[in-house]
């Protein structure tokens, strides 16, 4: 006996707001993104940024900074990380946010967000005005809180246990492979016969005829490149809505389709099966 059928749903799909719907997710949140109460007692909010070129998203939430869950000490030497990390990597926050003569303090977590490769064509459903409304998504993001503040604390205390230039090794980006490696000059020693050689120099990667071949060198090129053209780029504060605003309502009634022709199907129930990897 088949099942039985409940309901038919007229199907719409709506490209109004193409290319600009995203699917954000928080794999390591278990909480819905909110403010605390106490933070949104006291007037902070929730900021958000992006860098168009890079793809990256960022949203800052405001911590929850009560005496009896939250450690002052602690917030102040995590702030002052985070100024000198922001400095480092050209990701300064907004200017006159901090008064002249206030210390740094840690009062918001950052979620940087990272895209996903999309297998097919992801759509968002909704069950709406009795039809289901499909619409296309163009991105996939995961967001993450970003800690890289903790590396500039990591150094600092390594030179203070080990001295001024203990981890000049490890201070900095890793060098270009395109750079010809320093060689230091061996002590001075007795002169020796001469003879003629013949040398010819080449970059790491190139084989004997001089042409390029995918080696670690090229990666290792092109991944410094991505990192220096992000951090370059400059952030774009952006308005973050939370779901309960009238800006968030306008935008989900706008984006259902009030039209009313027929779509037609022009492939086969045989082709769609066929395009199913692993039937």
């Amino acid at each position: 006996m088949g099942d039985e059928v409940v309901s038919v749903l007229p199907i719409h799909y709506s490209e109004t707001f193409v290319p600009n719907v995203h699917l954000h997710q928080f794999p390591l949140l278990s909480r819905p993104l909110q403010i605390p109460p106490s933070a949104a007692l006291s007037g902070k909010r929730i900021r958000a940024r992006v860098k168009t070129v890079a793809r990256k998203l960022e949203i800052s939430v405001p911590v929850d900074t009560r005496p009896e869950v939250w450690n002052n000490e602690k917030g102040r030497e995590f702030g002052v990380a985070r100024l000198e990390d922001d400095q480092e990597k050209n990701q300064e926050t907004d200017k006159g946010k901090q008064k002249d003569g206030e210390e740094p303090r840690l009062t918001e977590v950052r979620l940087r967000s990272e895209q996903i490769p999309q297998q097919g064509v992801y759509m968002l459903g909704i069950v709406y005005g009795g039809g289901l409304h499909l619409v296309p998504v163009s991105e996939t993001h995961q967001f993450r809180p970003t800690l890289t503040y903790l590396d500039v604390m990591s150094r600092r205390n390594r030179r203070s246990r080990g001295g001024t230039g203990s981890d000049s090794e490890t201070d900095g980006p890793p060098p270009d492979p395109d750079e010809p490696p320093v060689v230091v000059a061996p002590k001075a020693k007795k002169p020796v016969d001469a003879k003629e050689v013949q040398v010819s120099a080449r970059k790491p990667g190139e084989d004997k005829s001089g042409s390029l071949h995918g080696g670690m060198s090229a990666i290792r090129r092109e991944m410094l490149l991505a990192i220096r053209a992000e951090e370059d780029e400059p952030w774009q504060g952006v308005e973050f809505c939370d779901g309960d605003t009238e800006a968030s309502n306008h935008v989900f009634e706008s984006i259902f389709s009030r039209r009313e022709e027929q779509l037609e199907c022009k492939t086969s129930i045989v082709t769609l099966l066929r395009s199913i990897k692993g039937l």
